[in-house]
């Protein structure tokens, strides 16, 4: 019971954000008492906490899978993108803005996690590139890997990226796009042209 409350609250929280969310919604929502929900967890925090590190830990298994594969470097980091707003439900309710705002210690917790994550899969990522001549052969990695991280958490603040201006999928694409332009040597601007090609 207790992980289908989490795999439900989970998928609550991120279609319709964690503030937004009540117990008693989820309660509901599955058909049980609240009663249920709190013997399992003694409050919504408690909670919130359960279901970000249950995605994360989806995330997290999924990308170790894309990277395993070895494929071309330009393409794995367009699969970890579509893997990663699949999971997060193309972020509709903002939920890691929601995390920040109202739960900023979950939040930074699970910001320490994901640094830690993505700076493995991206300096992996890069050190690839090079080998294979799509990345640039004297880049700064860890500079890099880390500038990457800065952006991809930073778009998320939708005070600098307002939804009505900035659809979160296309912020996604955009921001991939300028980042690999900046690493690519004319064999990867050639890759990554026929791969957006490709796409659309």
């Amino acid at each position: 019971m207790k992980e289908k409350i989490i795999k439900k609250a989970a998928e609550m929280f991120l279609t319709l954000g964690f503030k937004s969310v009540t117990m008693d919604d989820i309660a509901q929502k599955m058909g049980i008492s609240k009663k249920t929900i709190y013997k399992y967890f003694t409050n919504k925090t408690k909670l919130v906490e359960a279901t970000t590190l249950y995605v994360f830990n989806i995330i997290n298994d999924g990308i170790n899978c894309i990277c395993a594969q070895k494929k071309n470097p330009i393409e794995e980091l367009f699969d970890v993108k579509d893997f990663v707003m699949k999971h997060l439900k193309n972020e509709s309710s903002s939920p890691q803005f929601q995390l920040k705002k109202y739960y900023p210690e979950i939040h930074q917790t699970l910001q320490i996690k994901q640094f830690e994550v993505m700076q493995d899969c991206v300096k992996e990522n890069l050190r690839r590139g090079i080998k294979q001549g799509y990345f640039i052969e004297d880049l700064n990695i860890e500079f890099i890997s880390r500038i990457y991280f800065l952006g991809i958490t930073g778009i998320k603040d939708e005070q600098l990226f307002p939804l009505e201006k900035f659809p979160k999928k296309q912020l996604m694409d955009d921001y991939l796009a300028y980042h690999i332009r900046g690493i690519v040597t004319p064999k990867g601007m050639k890759k990554l042209t026929e791969f957006i090609q490709k796409q659309s």
